[in-house]
Parts: structure tokens; sequence; C-alpha cells
């Protein structure tokens, strides 16, 4: 705990009673052999805040300390990925996005899209960023509702277009329930910056049943969208806190893909806890 002014304060990665029962439902169930059963698994719940503990302050997993309790960090490392592969990270977030929903704290009365650099070591989905002096890196491409509460995220080489991934954004954002009637997948409109000026993609975002607000390049500044675009600026200022996030690690695409969207669980989860009035129920299990 960290203490101030005589007040303790739970750390980032500390993962409470509340949380865990929305996460645990949601991972897969290992069965101990009988025969042969060897080392005893370490238990999830110190695992999960071991994966929390290197998203929050960026260490390697080498370096995780032992006297934590979380396991080492290839057994962390492990865990993570035999999760990612089961697809809990997108279950996770879809289900915080339903009951946001539910709690009327989601707005898709309009999104907003963006990108953002940062470094990479290597490994697939890398390209030279050209806003890097041609430094090999990645590329975040993150959407959001109307109050900066991200939607999807997709991770692309640092070289690929911010327009290239529009579509792929919308198409990523999951069937959001939460009310009663059909899930709700779209925006009713997306704002998007001179990046993303380029009328075939308008027409593609309109086939969507999605209306663009696309700044056009070569006008001046002052069109007001900044007023509204901000939000996503602000999100992905909350998703680099996670110092994991700065850099990309990982060479493994699928690993850092899988820290993007628990991240963007999390700031689902803050959001949630600040707006709910009742306790969160557990969801279903896979």
């Amino acid at each position: 705990m960290i203490r101030r002014c005589g007040v303790a304060r739970p750390k980032p990665w500390d993962v409470d009673d509340e949380l865990w029962a929305v996460v645990e439902p949601l991972l897969p169930k290992v069965e101990r052999r009988v025969r042969h059963p060897g080392r005893k698994r370490h238990p999830d719940r110190l695992v999960f805040q071991g994966i929390l503990f290197v998203l929050h302050t960026g260490i390697a997993w080498e370096h995780l300390p032992q006297e934590l309790g979380f396991g080492s960090g290839m057994t962390c490392w492990r865990r993570l990925a035999e999760w990612t592969e089961a697809g809990v990270w997108p279950r996770l977030h879809e289900f915080l996005l339903s009951r946001l929903r539910s709690a009327n704290a989601l707005d898709f009365s309009r999104a907003a899209v963006d990108g953002a650099h940062p470094g990479a070591k290597g490994g697939p989905q890398t390209g030279r960023s050209p806003v890097d002096r041609g430094r090999t890196g990645s590329k975040h491409h993150l959407i959001t509702d109307a109050t900066g509460i991200p939607l999807a995220v997709t991770l692309t080489g640092g070289n690929r277009n911010d327009v290239t991934q529009l579509i792929p954004l919308l198409e990523a954002v999951p069937p959001v329930r939460g009310k009663r009637g059909r899930p709700r997948r779209r925006p009713d409109l997306v704002l998007a910056d001179r990046g993303y000026d380029h009328d075939k993609y308008r027409r593609l975002v309109w086939d969507l049943g999605v209306k663009p607000v696309i700044a056009r390049r070569g006008t001046e500044h002052g069109s007001g969208l900044g007023t509204q675009r901000w939000v996503v600026e602000r999100a992905f200022a909350h998703l680099h806190w996670f110092r994991r996030l700065r850099i990309r690690w990982e060479i493994r695409d699928d690993i850092h893909e899988a820290f993007l969207t628990l991240g963007c669980a999390l700031i689902c989860w803050r959001r949630l806890a600040a707006s709910r009035q009742q306790p969160v129920p557990a969801p279903e299990g896979p």
C-alpha cells in the first residue's frame, strides 16, 4: 500500500475482489493431472497481478521481483500467452463495454479515431516510421466513443497510413449489449483529422451506416473538430500511462496486442467504477 498523509492507497496492480469476480470466470479452467501432477499451478489471481505489474511499470519479465509473490516472470508470460490464445482480453473488454452501456455511460452518438507511434524493438507489425526519422516502429490505432471510452484498438507497422485503418477500426468495435434490443456496434458518426481525408474511405464509412466527419487537407485550421476529437487524444494519454505500452518490447505482436486490449479494459473498468451505483455482476464463463 502507498501511504500519503496517513491515507492508504491501493497500488494499481492490486486486484480487489470485485475486479477478480469479473476476470476469473473468463479464464480457461485447467484441471490438474491425477497421475504425475507435477508442481502445483501458481494461483491465477497472483499471476494476473504480476501481468498488471509488468503492464503498469514496464519492467522486463525476468526482473519481476520474486518477493511480490506473483510468480516468476516466465510463469506470468506463459499465463499471459495462454489467456491471450483463449481470447480472454477481448471478452473482458466487451463485457465491460456492455456494463458501461447498461449504466448509460457509453455514448454512441459519435466516435473519434486517431493513431499514435510508440517505439518498437522489432517483430511482426513493425515498419519504418515516417515521424521518427525512419526508425522501425509500430502504430496504435484507437477508436473511442463520444466521452473517450476505448471501443477498439489495433496494431500495425509504423509505416501504415492512418486512413487505411479507419474501416478496420469501425469493424473491430464489438457488439455491445447492456440494453434491450440488438447490440450496438456502429456510432452515428465518426470524427477524424486530416490524416483520414480520402473520398474513397468516406464512401466506405457511409456504406457501414456511419457518417464521416473528416477535416479536409488544404483548409484552414479552426474547423471546430478539435473540440470533440480531443477525447481520443486523452484516451491515448491514459493508454500510454501504462509504461509497457510506451515502447513495444514484445517481439510477438499478439502479446503486445494483448497488453493493448487489457489496457483498454482497465480504462473501462475505472470509468465504470466512477459511474456505477450497483456492484457489477460476474460475466458468464467461456
